[in-house]
């Protein structure tokens, strides 16, 4: 009987500088106590962990993953979003990403770093008995994404191939120690949809690493059908973050939000069970695709508390979560059968 994991709860957006929240195992007592049985740890944290004793260490991990379960949860992966960025800023971007990288990088420094980086998440993943990095791609082409001024022969190519170029030694070094590197297709990254996930495979071989952070929300506000997502690139699906989101355009706003902050914008993140995603459907297609790891709480709302957020979580992932099976609802009505019966039941004799 294969059932999801869950529910897990991202730590990223509960992270602040008071109690309970200021630290790892306080924060962790936390999530606990509202009935989250894992919790995903952001990388860039040093609250949340120490990057690189957990690479170096088996012994690190192995008392970090025994403190979490005295409390009562596990880790569910060690996740390099802003890692993942910084392989790929455009100079447009570098000044507003500042805050994801050192100081005083140049653009060969800033990606040498964030390599280097998302080498020890995997590495710390083995040590800590997880299976996925979620992350995101980074961007040189986002500025682009919409076609005016057109887009010149061979541009959006060229950005694929030197995106690939980067990632490859981090997704080479991955599939050798059994790990995938599930990307949150995602605005602002130049893998965003299905589309671009398609061209990114395609550079990169086909790589058995490259997998899928899968986020129904980001889809919903771009208005990509995020259930028949699921049917195309279901295998490929190694992480689940369950985020909901509305879209409700207006004579005002539409797509692309005029500019507007989050409370204003058509499309908006909201709490679980807020919005408009359909997570039934979600949960169903994604038990079907044979997933098997973690849902994953990651809240982002522009109208409830985090404190709320998070207190309804628990139970709306606990409520979705499929055990599937083998057994039949109408076996009760079925009989011991055999090729001769099948054939006088067609009529053949």
């Amino acid at each position: 009987m294969a059932r999801m994991k869950g529910p897990g709860i991202f730590l990223a957006q509960f992270f602040r500088n008071e109690e309970p929240y200021n630290n790892l195992k306080s924060i962790c007592k936390w999530v606990a106590g509202l009935g989250y049985k894992g919790v995903q740890i952001p990388a860039w944290d040093a609250r949340a962990i120490d990057l690189g004793k957990a690479a170096e260490s088996k012994a690190y991990c192995d008392d970090y993953r025994g403190t979490l379960k005295g409390i009562g949860v596990e880790p569910t992966e060690i996740a390099a979003h802003v890692s993942g960025q910084v392989v790929a800023i455009h100079p447009a971007y570098e000044v507003a990403f500042g805050g994801f990288y050192p100081d005083g990088l140049d653009a060969k420094g800033r990606t040498e770093w964030a390599v280097e980086q998302l080498k020890k998440t995997v590495l710390a993943s083995v040590n800590m008995g997880t299976r996925t990095v979620p992350t995101l791609s980074g961007g040189l082409a986002w500025h682009m994404i919409y076609p005016w001024p057109q887009r010149p022969e061979g541009l959006v190519d060229e950005a694929f191939k030197e995106l690939a170029k980067r990632w490859r030694p981090v997704l080479d070094l991955a599939r050798d120690n059994g790990i995938t590197i599930a990307y949150e297709l995602h605005p602002g990254s130049d893998v965003f949809d299905g589309a671009t996930f398609e061209m990114f495979l395609e550079h990169t071989d086909n790589h058995p690493a490259v997998c899928v952070n899968y986020d129904p929300s980001h889809f919903l506000l771009q208005q990509l059908d995020y259930l028949e997502f699921i049917r195309l690139y279901g295998e490929r699906i190694a992480a689940f973050h369950v985020k909901d989101a509305e879209f409700r355009p207006t004579g005002r706003v539409g797509v692309y939000g005029g500019y507007q902050g989050w409370d204003k914008r058509a499309g908006r993140f909201r709490s679980l069970g807020d919005g408009q995603v359909d997570f039934n459907r979600v949960f169903t297609l994604l038990a079907e695709a044979g997933y098997e790891s973690w849902a994953v709480l990651e809240w982002e709302c522009c109208v409830k508390s985090p404190q709320q957020g998070a207190a309804e979580g628990a139970p709306f992932i606990a409520s979705h979560i499929i055990e599937t099976t083998q057994v039949a609802f109408d076996d009760f009505a079925g009989a011991a059968t055999d090729v001769a019966k099948n054939r006088r039941i067609l009529g053949l004799g």
